[in-house]
């Protein structure tokens, strides 16, 4: 009896047991939850907060063979001419202003600065293209089409980045201190200043900038950010944070840094590359 009773027992058991396991397999199990991707935004949709000003991150959308060699100093891509950007190169000996093809990075054109000049800063006004130079206070407007010199000026700063403001029908200069001149594109005289804070803070060693639906964009020299400033007020309403998009591991010197910003006014693109670097990256902004 004992031992019939247990079997029993058992089997009672053993059967409260299947029927658990039976409605634990039919409840609805929780699904796993995608992890949210951050949305990616256009340099048009960029945000700006002067007093708590965002720091964006990046997401690759495209990267384009760059030649190596190229110490860019200024990058343009022109709102009428599809597939090429012009691009000044820097280094005494080595200076040049070329017209290069987005796709392969073929140089399509270039023209060789004398080896007394350290090439810089580069905007396209109208159908001329005007090259800075670093120390020698020497700027000079080529004919887009053939890269023709016209004409050569003269500036009393140090000569970094340059920029067309259309709008505001002006240039915009940096000389690496934390001040941004605007200059008359056809005396390229002096017309105003503006010195760029952040918090409160001087934001130094500006260097390659461009425009975009009336915010200043400007590389900050040996980082790996780029600047979003108010040229109103000087003052930075955002930051990106461009870190890993070349790693440390292939660049080749502390001089292999970014510095190259061109944006696509009709596609809403935005290019970035650098010093030396053998790719150029078209990019969209995250948020963390």
């Amino acid at each position: 009896m004992r031992g019939t009773a247990r079997l029993r027992t058992v089997g009672v058991v053993g059967l409260l047991a299947l029927l658990a396991v039976g409605l634990v397999a039919c409840w609805p199990r929780p699904q796993a939850q995608p992890q949210s991707q951050p949305q990616a935004l256009k340099a048009s949709q960029i945000v700006v907060d002067v007093d708590d000003p965002p720091v964006y991150g990046y997401r690759v959308v495209a990267e384009y063979p760059h030649d190596p060699q190229a110490f860019t100093q200024g990058l343009v891509y022109p709102p009428d001419e599809a597939g090429v950007l012009y691009e000044s190169t820097g280094l005494y000996g080595r200076s040049s202003l070329r017209k290069v093809e987005l796709e392969t990075g073929r140089v399509l054109r270039i023209h060789y600065l004398e080896p007394r000049y350290f090439a810089e800063g580069l905007a396209l006004w109208d159908d001329a293209l005007i090259q800075l130079t670093w120390r020698e206070g020497t700027g000079f407007v080529y004919d887009r089409e053939t890269f023709e010199l016209r004409r050569t000026f003269r500036y009393e700063t140090e000569g970094w980045g340059l920029a067309s403001d259309v709008e505001a029908r002006r240039l915009i200069l940096s000389d690496g201190s934390s001040t941004l001149y605007f200059l008359d594109p056809e005396t390229f005289s002096i017309v105003g200043r503006v010195p760029v804070s952040a918090k409160g803070r001087p934001v130094r060693l500006l260097n390659e900038l461009e425009v975009i639906r009336g915010l200043v964009w400007a590389n900050v020299w040996q980082t790996d950010r780029i600047a979003v400033i108010d040229p109103k007020t000087g003052r930075v309403g955002a930051w990106l944070d461009l870190s890993g998009l070349l790693p440390e591991g292939a660049r080749t010197g502390r001089e292999d840094v970014l510095n190259g910003i061109a944006y696509d006014a009709k596609n809403d693109r935005l290019f970035v590359t650098g010093k030396l670097w053998p790719k150029l990256f078209e990019i969209e902004l995250v948020l963390p």
